[in-house]
């Protein structure tokens, strides 16, 4: 069965932006993905400040049809994705996690669950690029070598994975997402497991490493499937997922070097 992480406070802390140095949440942190920026910063007198830059999808916006649409493209990156990039700029200029990558804010803004106002936007900027690259033009099915190997001696078998990732989709109420985690001190011997998260909530909040996504907030899907959740999620997990990032993500999450 799926995890569910525990649901967040949409309540704001009372501790405020004003300074981290007071800051009452973890300060744990995440660097950006390997060669790619996750911030553009620029000196402003003598300050460095970073701005999160909206990255477009690994390969064009019609290189999913028909299984995805260029519309859906054009309104989940370009609308839905920019807005919570833009937003977020808006919410840490002048604030000291204008001097954090992204996943750092991710991390400070949680807070131990008592959600600061720029986790939503943070954390779902975040969620969509790691969307963007879990999928590809050609994409799904069974994979090959080691994630395969971990995936059988987790679950027992591909077909096993496979109904339990889209329970965990299909089930997760409401918008949200569902992962694969990767797991480097497993608790009952699970390397693997798969949970879901509400809102924006991602694992990067846990001590797991998401190795692939799949997004169910309604915009990610109805204008290709409108309220055919569960076609979506098999349309998914059989023709979109690219397992060569997954694995990728793998390896890096062995040799504790984040790949996102």
């Amino acid at each position: 069965m799926a995890t569910s992480l525990a649901a967040a406070v949409s309540a704001p802390s009372k501790c405020g932006l004003v300074s981290l140095q007071g800051f009452c949440g973890s300060t744990r942190g995440f660097q950006c993905r390997k060669n790619q920026k996750c911030n553009s910063r620029k000196a402003v007198r003598g300050v460095i400040t970073a701005k999160v830059e909206l990255q477009p999808p690994p390969y064009s916006l019609d290189s999913l049809e028909p299984l995805m649409s260029r519309q859906t493209f054009e309104f989940h990156w370009g609308k839905h994705h920019r807005a919570y990039v833009d937003n977020l700029n808006k919410q840490i200029a002048g604030t000291d996690l204008d001097e954090k990558t992204l996943e750092e804010i991710i991390l400070l803004t949680y807070n131990k669950g008592d959600l600061l106002p720029p986790f939503n936007n943070a954390a779902q900027a975040w969620n969509h690029a790691f969307f963007w690259e879990s999928m590809k033009p050609g994409g799904g099915g069974e994979p090959t070598g080691e994630i395969l190997e971990l995936i059988k001696k987790d679950f027992g078998s591909y077909e096993n994975f496979v109904n339990e990732f889209k329970a965990a989709a299909a089930t997760q109420f409401g918008s949200g997402w569902a992962w694969l985690v990767y797991n480097p001190a497993p608790s009952g011997g699970k390397t693997l497991t798969v949970v879901k998260t509400p809102n924006a909530i991602n694992p990067l909040v846990t001590d797991g490493t998401p190795l692939l996504t799949i997004d169910v907030w309604e915009h990610a899907y109805y204008l290709d499937f409108q309220n055919r959740r569960p076609d979506y999620i098999s349309t998914f997990v059989e023709k979109l997922i690219s397992w060569e990032v997954v694995a990728a993500r793998l390896e890096a999450a062995k040799v504790k070097v984040p790949s996102y």
